[in-house]
């Protein structure tokens, strides 16, 4: 009886450790596929507009990320990557054994203000989204306002609401008509004056900026090439003219 007793107990004890070398050789086999069978060979980026394929690749692969699609995906979705400037999200999904996909998903910027050495980018809401050392071209920048202060994620702190509501238009404007405007400046007498390459568009108070800006694409594009000032002030979306005065400084 004894001995039967003891052979139970050996047999339990060789079938743990049976079972225990199956999960050790079934765990380093399945490390080594991972390891060996995943490995990255692609990745697609689509989305991205301010920073290049090989960017966004850097800020995939950077704090520790690993060269597997697997362990890149699960990676990402328990720590996302995150505070890239002008980026709010990237999305990264499996696609194959060896490749993936990155979706970038950019912050809407509507323009920006000159503040202390630095651009704050704001949204078409008038909520900072970045503060940064970095110039985008394709987000206007405006100049000729002076502030105390600014926060990320908060409005812009300008006291007079009419200005604000202008600001918000005019960048609302700049994007729907699809302006390339590289510059906008409110003067001393509280007048708007954009820059385009090396033409000064003078629009006045802004109180007409709808009717200004509607056709403004298709006056630009005749004058492509000239420099000069472009007076607006008194446009008239009936007549579509504008008077436009030649430079030559």
């Amino acid at each position: 009886m004894r001995n039967r007793e003891d052979n139970v107990i050996q047999f339990k004890k060789k079938r743990k450790g049976m079972a225990a070398i199956f999960v050790v050789l079934f765990l380093v086999v399945f490390i080594v596929v991972l390891l060996t069978c995943f490995r990255i060979d692609s990745i697609e980026v689509t989305g991205n507009k301010h920073y290049n394929k090989e960017e966004i690749k850097d800020f995939v692969f950077a704090k520790g990320y690993i060269d597997n699609t697997v362990l890149l995906m699960l990676k990402n979705k328990i720590h996302p990557i995150e505070d890239i400037p002008f980026i709010a999200k990237l999305d990264i999904e499996y696609v194959s054994a060896h490749k993936v996909t990155v979706t970038v998903y950019e912050k809407a910027m509507a323009g920006c203000i000159e503040y202390m050495n630095a651009y704050v980018y704001f949204d078409q809401d008038g909520y900072v989204l970045e503060i940064s050392q970095t110039k985008l071209d394709d987000a206007p920048c405006i100049t000729g306002m002076s502030f105390e202060s600014m926060e990320l994620h908060e409005k812009l702190p300008i006291k007079d609401e009419d200005r604000f509501k202008i600001i918000l238009k005019l960048t609302q404007l700049i994007d729907k008509y699809e302006l390339k405007i590289d510059s906008i400046k409110f003067t001393s007498e509280g007048e708007i004056v954009m820059g385009y390459q090396s033409i000064r568009i003078e629009l006045g108070d802004g109180r007409d900026l709808e009717e200004q800006l509607v056709d403004l694409n298709k006056i630009l594009q005749g004058l492509e090439g000239k420099k000069g000032t472009l007076n607006m002030r008194d446009f008239n979306s009936a007549s579509g003219k504008a008077s436009f005065k030649t430079s030559t400084e």
